[in-house]
């Protein structure tokens, strides 16, 4: 098959995140099919951003085809970030007609996260005669109503439901990495016999042979931590309001006399007042470091004992949780606390750790004591059954495979 992906944060290797259309596109190669992915040229979730000076930009990374489209930079959710969703759209549809003469697609998928790329890819899939596969990350606009608070008679919150009614009824196939989603998609008009579920994944030769070095400050601080014998609470991942690190912090305070060390490493909005708020507590039991290479974070999570996510409470997760920093924590083997309420639960059912309700620190604090109070031994089952459940349900051959089938 010949694929044409649109996802306006999509990353690779070299740039970071979204990581998820590398991997996928990766498989889809090795496996014999075509793929060109359709980028903006800035995204807030990149670690390096594409080098493209004024007009699109191609460039072939292990056998993908990656068109950059020259969009303004912008910082957070504001009016920044739509002029820059917008200039994205506007140019991939000047781009359609070029795209589809050039490439002919087979499928065209619309997997930015926001909805509204379902518009321009439904043209592109017309022009090209091709499948319009619509990938859901996120069920926008509920998430912004849900999550961020947003009204929904906002303008943009209602044009994003336009959009995602638009997809359900005009997509081929639907995807989506959301397990618990039928309920509430048939509401919105889409005939279920469309969806598949292809869940986030991970790419299972990171985590073969030997893991990059972790930088000097890092290393040293939690060589210290182990060799003063305290049990290492770990967090690696994004820093936003949806990771209750809040949370953690607050179990940390209460657990200031116990022999635990929290250490998070990452970057987002909250970093900064997270950081400030630790210090401001007075918790020397926290420390925070920048984000590291993702080749890093086999060896970062090796040294964790205890690896916590956390979720607010929200109505939002009762259609079901798909997070990367999950995946790569049962892939560590390590022993996770997860503090959660939602349609599905992945540490619980691979044994992975132990599962605690949300928003509330000391149900933290008591379930980070209950594991480590645990025989090394046990916590590393722990990990054990975690690694197993991701191999099975998880590695992007497998997944890669099971979103051809859908989509074929």
């Amino acid at each position: 098959m010949r694929i044409l992906l649109v996802n306006h944060y999509a990353g690779s290797p070299r740039h970071g995140m979204e990581f998820r259309p590398y991997y996928l596109a990766r498989e889809w190669v090795r496996a014999g099919h075509e793929v060109t992915i359709v980028a903006a040229s800035h995204s807030h979730v990149r670690a390096v951003q594409p080098e493209v000076p004024g007009q699109a930009v191609e460039e072939l990374i292990d056998g993908i085809r990656y068109r950059w489209l020259p969009v303004p930079a912008y910082q957070g959710n504001g009016v920044g970030r739509l002029r820059n969703i917008l200039s994205f759209l506007r140019q991939l549809r000047a781009d359609a007609w070029r795209l589809t003469r050039e490439f002919r697609p087979d499928a065209v998928i619309a997997s930015s996260t926001y909805p509204m790329d379902v518009w321009v890819a439904k043209k592109l899939a017309k022009l090209a005669k091709a499948r319009l596969v619509y990938e859901v990350h996120d069920l926008w606009p509920l998430s912004l109503i849900e999550l961020s608070g947003m009204s929904p008679r906002h303008p943009f919150v209602m044009l994003c439901g336009k959009a995602e009614a638009d997809a359900y009824r005009d997509a081929d196939r639907v995807v989506s990495m959301l397990p618990c989603v039928q309920e509430h998609m048939a509401s919105r008009g889409l005939d279920c016999a469309k969806l598949h579920i292809v869940p986030n994944g991970f790419a299972p030769e990171e985590w073969q042979g030997e893991a990059a070095p972790l930088g000097d400050t890092l290393r040293a601080h939690l060589d210290a931590e182990r060799a003063a014998g305290r049990v290492i609470v770990g967090y690696a991942g994004s820093m936003g309001l949806p990771n209750a690190l809040d949370v953690l912090l607050d179990a940390a305070a209460k657990l200031k006399d116990q022999p635990l060390s929290f250490v998070l490493v990452g970057s987002g909005h909250e970093a900064t007042r997270l950081a400030e708020s630790a210090a401001a507590e007075g918790l020397a039991n926290v420390r925070f470091f920048a984000p590291i290479p993702k080749a890093q974070i086999p060896t970062l999570l090796g040294h964790f004992d205890i690896a916590y996510i956390g979720w607010q409470r929200t109505p939002i997760y009762r259609f079901g949780i798909a997070p990367n920093k999950l995946i790569d924590y049962l892939m560590a083997g390590c022993a996770v606390l997860h503090s959660v309420e939602a349609g599905n639960d992945p540490v619980a059912e691979a044994g992975a750790g132990l599962t605690v309700a949300p928003e509330d620190p000391q149900a933290v604090a008591d379930g980070l004591l209950k594991l480590a109070a645990l025989p090394i031994a046990e916590r590393a089952a722990m990990g054990q059954r975690g690694r197993a459940f991701a191999m099975a349900h998880h590695a992007y051959p497998v997944l890669a495979a099971r979103f051809i089938d859908a989509i074929s």
